[in-house]
């Protein structure tokens, strides 16, 4: 069945010009409502608790409370809007992890990103409560990446393995990989242990995707993936490979 439910949007954006174009792009967008605007993250959290929006398009770089700010005091609530940051700069996505965010849209947003975005929110609202996403954890859940000019959503359970390279870590799904701006040990901290175990002082493996184990005889060990690459083993780690082979 098709949900007929009209989704109540707030625009929360420093700037008119960018509060304009998200106005026009939201008018033509079936089923969307516009509610109200702000300028900033205190007008932003007022309206949301007189208003009651089921998502928020939100801008990071605002003066006072900026956007991160009102997204952290959101989190805090018991109920709250979706939100969908909507901002000019990719840096952030990173921080967008511990906020729950629904989605991180680049300025300036494409009419087909917004209303894909505002489709997987009008899914979960309408979602039986049943069915609902499950509680918010700390582990990550889903990664946002930079790619060809926009930030692309990755779901942590897509990913074979992940790769340090220097100040970055390359999240690779498949043939294709992603470029993360984050520290192998704070990554390894974020991602759940029942998901992913780390094998290398420079790689981490989703415990899914490898296929097996095995050594050159010399006591090199390699994990075999699914996808085809073999990852070798760093000595620190062969209790965690063995662990997975079961004979811890």
């Amino acid at each position: 069945m098709v949900d007929r439910r009209i989704l109540k949007v707030l625009i929360v954006d420093g700037e008119p010009l960018a509060i304009e174009r998200l106005q026009i792009l939201c008018a033509k967008i079936e089923g969307v409502s516009l509610v109200g605007t702000a300028a900033d993250g205190a007008a932003a959290l007022r309206l949301i608790e007189a208003l009651s929006p089921d998502v928020v398009l939100l801008d990071i770089q605002m003066p006072g409370i900026d956007g991160m700010a009102a997204a952290r005091a959101l989190a805090g609530r018991a109920a709250h809007p979706a939100v969908i940051f909507v901002t000019a700069f990719d840096q952030f996505a990173v921080a967008a992890f511990d906020v729950a965010a629904t989605d991180y849209l680049m300025k300036p947003v494409a009419a087909d990103r917004l209303e894909k975005a505002l489709t997987r929110v009008r899914t979960d609202v309408a979602a039986p409560s049943g069915q609902k996403p499950a509680a918010t954890t700390h582990w990550i859940r889903d990664f946002w990446v930079p790619n060809r000019g926009e930030i692309v959503r990755v779901a942590a359970g897509e990913i074979d393995f992940i790769a340090a390279e220097r100040d970055y870590m390359r999240l690779h799904v498949g043939a294709r990989s992603y470029l993360l701006h984050e520290t192998i040990a704070e990554l390894e901290r974020r991602l759940d242990p029942e998901i992913f175990v780390r094998i290398h002082r420079s790689t981490i493996v989703r415990r899914g995707s490898i296929a097996s184990f095995a050594h050159d005889g010399a006591g090199v060990w390699e994990a075999q993936l699914k996808t085809g690459p073999k990852l070798r083993v760093g000595r620190s780690y062969l209790a965690n490979a063995r662990a997975i082979a079961g004979k811890a």
